[in-house]
Order: C-alpha cells, then sequence, then structure tokens
C-alpha cells in the first residue's frame, strides 16, 4: 500500500517529555534538586552548567543506559489522542527519530523506545531511527530542533515547529500543543486536497476506544 499523507514524527521533546526526564537525571548526578534546573534553556543545556558536548554524551548515556530514560520518559499531553485521531482519519503515522546517539547502546534505545511507545498507546505505522532527516519521505513532519526544521525546511518540506525555549527563532507554523498539532496537520491535508483513507489496513476500532483499553489493560 502506498500512504496519500504521511506525517514525520519526532519524538524527543514533541512526544516526549525529555527535559523533565534529563533534569531528573542531571540532578541525581550532581546531588542538587531537580528544581535547581529551570525550563528555560537552549539546545546545549548551556543554562544548567553543561560545560561541553564530552560532558553532555556522559550524561546522555547515563540517562539512556542507567536510568532507561527512553523507556521511562513521561509523554505530552494529548499526543496519543491526537496522533490516534490523525491516523484514524487515514494518516500514516512515521516516527522519525535519531535515538542511536549513544555507541554501543543501540539495543536498549531501540527496545526501550518501542516499549515507550506501546505503554503511551501512541500509533505508528513504521519507524525510521537517523539523524538525517531530509532523507525521509513524509508530506509533513512535527519537530522541535532548529537544526533538523532547518534542514528539513531546505530540502523544499513542510515542518510544523513543536514550540520550545531554544527554538524561538524559528517561523511558524509552530504548534504549542498536540491539540494545535492535530489541527495544523489537518489544514496541511485540506490544503493539499489529499483524500485520505479512513482506515488504515489492521486498524479497525475507533482510536480513542483502543487507548482506553490500553490504559485500563483490557
Amino acid at each position: 500500500m502506498t500512504a496519500d499523507f504521511v506525517l514525520g514524527v519526532d519524538l524527543d521533546g514533541v512526544c516526549g517529555d525529555y527535559t523533565s526526564s534529563f533534569r531528573a537525571v542531571v540532578a541525581e548526578d550532581r546531588g542538587i534538586d531537580p528544581a535547581v534546573l529551570g525550563d528555560a534553556r537552549s539546545w546545549d543545556f548551556g543554562e544548567w552548567g553543561i560545560s561541553g558536548p564530552d560532558e553532555f554524551d556522559r550524561l546522555h548515556r547515563l540517562a539512556v543506559l542507567e536510568h532507561r530514560m527512553f523507556r521511562h520518559m513521561p509523554p505530552l499531553p494529548g499526543v496519543a489522542e491526537s496522533l490516534w485521531r490523525l491516523s484514524d482519519a487515514g494518516v500514516w503515522i512515521r516516527i522519525i527519530t535519531h535515538r542511536l546517539y549513544v555507541n554501543w547502546g543501540h539495543a536498549v534505545a531501540v527496545a526501550d523506545t518501542v516499549a515507550w511507545l506501546d505503554d503511551t498507546g501512541i500509533p505508528y505505522r513504521d519507524i525510521c531511527f537517523l539523524g538525517a532527516k531530509p532523507e525521509v519521505e513524509a508530506d509533513c513532519y512535527v519537530d522541535d530542533a532548529s537544526h533538523n526544521v532547518r534542514a528539513l525546511r531546505e530540502a523544499g518540506n513542510h515542518v510544523i515547529v513543536y514550540d520550545a525555549p531554544y527554538n524561538r527563532g524559528l517561523d511558524g507554523p509552530r504548534a504549542h500543543s498536540w491539540a494545535e498539532v492535530e489541527a495544523l496537520v489537518t489544514d496541511r491535508v485540506a490544503t493539499l486536497g489529499v483524500p485520505l483513507q479512513p482506515k488504515l489496513p489492521g486498524l479497525d476500532d475507533p482510536g480513542t476506544d483502543r487507548l482506553s483499553r490500553r490504559i485500563r489493560g483490557t
């Protein structure tokens, strides 16, 4: 089957709360209260006193391999519900993430990512682990990283910016919540005049019912 409209969705900072999870790891490593580390930060966490790439790499490895951050990261509010509604409308959800950042930790990163997606009830039809996102075919992307957004747009792609302190210099379209993402994607589908298939193969029940059953464990 060839999908009519593919939505490329980033994970960290878009579907999952990377900042709060990483904050807990940094605070424990330093023996401080997590509240000391604020929300308004730059992409490299410089405000948290992370001295450079080597220190970030050490803390990120600690977060992924010892704290299993990708397994326990809190989902952002409404992400599963919005993606189920889009999926049920016929949008092909493609997860695109650069989580193979830690050398020798790929098995943990992949396994924890898939388990997290299952536990949070986030629907997807395929998943890509890579950093060069312009190489992935999608009709619309949702991303928070400024360098990814710029690269995607330079390659001629339509990108929704998921709002964060470190990407405020980017032009819109911009979403501050998953309700806004859902509305912007729906508008994009309408603008392109793409005919959607109401239900994708293998997804027979309404998305909200599937999600509530998963949460209840039934």
